[in-house]
């Protein structure tokens, strides 16, 4: 049995919800160490081929560093594919027990790939990108809020923008501070920073939020940060190819970095032009096979471990 059992867990705020395919264990367990410690301890006897959950947030973490602690084998599912799953298979109900059912099928039916997890440092690195990214949010909403205010609550909202903007910095200080801990990491972040246009910023959230980086094929990683156009085709029917999915995050950094790019890095100054001014594309389409292009170099860089070098620029 074991080799062929698939177990689906719905993680909420308070519980587990389990569930097996074939059909031979169903339960809860409670959201907390106890609860973690009882389940683990379970499927270890049964020994599964893979245990699927989806990713919702801080709530599954500290379960999948017990999975992985325990040698079973993992799969964070992104839930917008597990939904369309259950949608195909005209599973159109919803409760926690049905969901947890719903992930042990698919993980059955779909055999998805065991793939490496972010270690404890990366988790924390992913975190405060994301941290951040919030802040920077937070940051715009109040000088949007600037505009028509009157002078007193100007005043608050400079305070609080400033307050903000030291956040930011403390982030920053802290994130170079956990990238120099590692070596593999800092080595990647020092050979991103030597590609004019990449920045700081777009280096360390490309360290935090894209590990896969250089380890990927040109394709892979374009499909996996959401730059891949993808064929809408059908008989005779040509269709637009459009690009969707992927990591938002990693995609705006790039865009930015592609940005100042397109002026000072002559290899994605010469292909913008090409594309734009010569070919006479859209921008958003020139702007996005730029994105893809750089991010093509990065992977070709970090894989053969080597500094930006414009001569191999065009064969990336």
């Amino acid at each position: 049995m074991g080799p062929e059992l698939s177990i689906g867990i719905d993680v909420s705020k308070d519980q587990f919800d389990v569930a097996s395919e074939p059909p031979s264990l169903a339960g809860s367990f409670d959201h907390d160490a106890s609860g973690i410690r009882t389940l683990v301890g379970k499927l270890r006897l049964l020994r599964p081929c893979r245990v699927v959950l989806e990713a919702t947030g801080p709530y599954h973490e500290n379960l999948v560093r017990a999975l992985q602690a325990a040698g079973l084998p993992v799969v964070v599912m992104n839930p917008r594919v597990v939904r369309h799953f259950a949608q195909g298979a005209g599973l159109l109900a919803k409760t926690d027990g049905m969901d947890a059912a719903t992930l042990a099928l698919y993980g059955a039916r779909m055999r998805p790939i065991t793939r490496e997890l972010p270690d404890e440092l990366g988790r924390e690195l992913q975190r405060l990108v994301a941290r951040r990214r919030d802040l920077k949010g937070m940051i715009t909403a109040e000088k949007n809020r600037r505009q028509g205010a009157d002078a007193w609550v100007k005043r608050r909202l400079d305070q609080h923008i400033r307050d903000l903007q030291r956040e930011v910095e403390m982030i920053d200080k802290r994130i170079l501070c956990r990238l120099q801990s590692d070596a593999q990491r800092w080595a990647n972040y020092q050979l991103l920073l030597t590609v004019p246009g990449v920045g700081s910023v777009t280096a360390f959230t490309l360290v935090a939020a894209l590990p896969e980086l250089g380890r990927l094929n040109r394709q892979e990683i374009a499909a996996l940060v959401g730059v891949a156009p993808f064929n809408c085709d059908s008989g005779r029917h040509r269709g637009t190819r459009h690009c969707w999915g992927g990591r938002a995050p990693v995609r705006e950094v790039l865009y930015m970095a592609t940005l100042t790019a397109s002026t000072h890095n002559p290899a994605i100054r010469a292909f913008h032009e090409r594309l734009y001014r010569d070919k006479h594309k859209p921008f958003k389409v020139a702007q996005t096979a730029c994105i893809r292009k750089l991010l093509c170099i990065l992977n070709a860089m970090l894989r053969d471990r080597t500094p930006w070098r414009p001569e191999l620029a065009p064969a990336a």
